[in-house]
């Protein structure tokens, strides 16, 4: 089974490609100990589920994932109390959430794992995405973050079945 790896120096490696990553302001914390809000990046093994990307901006990533494009109405709901935490949603929204459709770049490509979603537990952490880097690599509110052109190798290579091992 492939196998992407994301140590706890913001390093992620793949087959012999190797690359810098952001992680949460907190650093890391194991899954069952994650969360909503704490600015850690949750341990454990997980797979991509699909990958978003704003198609005004950027060309669709080549990838075997579920691809579909970002559009200004697509949120993510981050809300515990909310039937639909760690969902997709529609906006407007009146729970609390998280655009997709954002000024900055880094949802411009995103890799949705499966972190807390096979069902979602309230509190147990929502939107941690594998997504694009700022130029800093400034930390993440919890996300891995890659360069553009890292992420869109790691596209091309991962599957549904490829293992994603934080930690």
């Amino acid at each position: 089974m492939p196998v992407i790896t994301i140590s706890s120096g913001g390093v992620i490696s793949w087959e012999a490609v190797q690359a810098k990553c952001a992680l949460g302001a907190n650093g890391m914390c194991a899954a069952q100990n994650k969360r909503e809000g704490d600015g850690k990046t949750p341990k454990g093994e997980y797979h991509l589920r699909r990958v978003l990307y704003r198609a005004d901006r950027i060309d669709a990533p080549q990838t075997v994932l579920p691809v579909r494009a970002v559009h200004q109405n697509d949120g993510w709901c981050d809300d515990p109390g909310d039937p639909a935490y760690n969902r997709p949603i529609a906006l407007p929204y009146a729970a609390r959430h998280e655009p997709l459709w954002r000024i900055d770049h880094v949802y411009d490509l995103i890799g949705v794992i499966s972190h807390n979603d096979n069902p979602p537990v309230r509190e147990l952490g929502s939107a941690v995405f594998i997504h694009l880097a700022r130029p800093d690599y400034s930390p993440t509110r919890g996300c891995v973050a890659l360069a553009e052109p890292d992420l869109r190798a790691l596209l091309t290579f991962a599957s549904t079945s490829t293992q994603i091992r934080i930690g």
